[in-house]
């Protein structure tokens, strides 16, 4: 007999783990958050890209030598809010128009059609927290 045990998903539940910054460090992030959104009975497909592509960016447009980058995950009822936290404030982030040559640049735009919205904080100095939310309904 075989039965598939069925999980109840969370309605609540919050995440921070801190990475390097590296290219190695992006890849952990988005693996250990579908780690984690498994674990809360979530389905991780979408939460998972832009994690990958907000810790992407945070390697690459975040990048100080010698500092971490943090992620955190907050469950709260049918949102999931993807926080990434950087060491370089002074450089926003910015959603590159859709006909740029560039090979690179546009994972904000993916982000922006993902997410619910999303945004970011300043602060303390030096850094910023680059966000968003991921709505969960049909998870």
């Amino acid at each position: 007999m075989n039965q598939e045990i069925i999980q109840p998903r969370a309605t609540s539940g919050k995440f921070t783990l801190q990475l390097s910054a590296t290219r190695r460090g992006a890849r952990l992030a988005r693996l250990l958050a579908t780690e984690q959104l498994r674990a809360w009975g979530l389905t991780p497909d979408t939460a998972a890209l832009v994690v990958a592509e907000l810790a992407a960016n945070a390697v690459v447009h975040g990048y100080v030598q010698g500092r971490d980058f943090r992620l955190g995950l907050t469950l709260s009822d049918d949102t999931l809010r993807i926080e990434v936290i950087d060491t370089r404030g002074e450089r926003l982030p910015r959603v590159r128009a859709s006909g740029a040559e560039s090979e690179s640049g546009r994972g904000l735009v993916l982000v922006e059609a993902l997410a619910e919205r999303w945004g970011v904080e300043h602060g303390p100095f030096p850094r910023k927290t680059v966000w968003a939310e991921v709505a969960l309904t049909g998870s």
